[in-house]
């Protein structure tokens, strides 16, 4: 290999020291050590202070406002973090002590009769990243936990015809079926509930479950799609 193809290939007597020394240099870090210490830990913790009053005063003066103008009723307590994402029209309806972790969406086809309705009962928590898609009605009941990511679906999206879905048609009404969910129910991480789903109260989805029938109350279901694999003790008999 002569000079020229050494130089092309980063070697040589230039190449080498000048990759020496940019590797110290995204290698130098600042010491930590027993007098450092005390210094870096107060500046973090100055550090979260501030990023939490940032967060505070963003949330309180920009987010929430925002998020409550975009809704119809908002019980007492509302908890969030970040501005969820609402893209179409429709009516919003949360109960008292409603949570919203992270950043999450809410998706509304296209109105037909009346507004779609995304009704969220008390004491629920909705986790990161979770999205919402209303045709028509998703009801979520009291204390339900959903995880990060999970999906909920009442309608398709598009038409199953093609010709159609290149048209811009939104989704057919036969396409478009409730999703209602119980009270105390508990969806798992990265779950999908399609249209016309009802789940009972207290029943349990898995982690990256699809389901596509109705879940029994004190049931647990698991799988693509899902099925029973556990009933859970009837109130009465804890």
């Amino acid at each position: 290999m002569n000079v020229r193809e050494k130089i092309r290939c980063g070697e040589g007597p230039f190449w080498g020291p000048l990759k020496g020394c940019g590797h110290a240099v995204t290698a130098f870090h600042l010491p930590v050590n027993a007098l450092s210490k005390p210094l870096f830990q107060s500046l973090y913790r100055a550090h979260v202070s501030i990023r939490n009053t940032m967060i505070w005063t963003r949330r309180f003066f920009w987010n929430e406002p925002l998020f409550r103008s975009q809704c119809a009723i908002v019980g007492r307590g509302l908890r969030m973090e970040e501005l969820p994402y609402i893209a179409g029209r429709g009516r919003i309806v949360l109960g008292d002590g409603v949570r919203l972790s992270g950043k999450s969406s809410i998706a509304f086809g296209r109105p037909g009769p009346g507004l779609p309705e995304l009704i969220v009962g008390d004491g629920t928590f909705i986790g990161h990243d979770c999205g919402l898609n209303v045709g028509r009605s998703v009801r979520i009941g009291r204390h339900c936990l959903l995880a990060t990511g999970v999906l909920i679906y009442d309608l398709d999206g598009h038409p199953t015809d093609a010709v159609r879905r290149r048209a811009g048609e939104p989704t057919p009404p036969e396409a478009i079926a409730p999703v209602a969910i119980g009270d105390d129910v508990w969806i798992g991480f990265g779950a999908v509930i399609l249209k016309g789903v009802t789940i009972g109260d207290r029943a349990i989805v898995a982690a990256q479950s699809v389901v596509t029938k109705d879940v029994p109350a004190d049931t647990i279901v698991a799988g693509n799609p899902a099925r029973p694999v556990k009933e859970l003790p009837a109130p009465e008999a804890r």
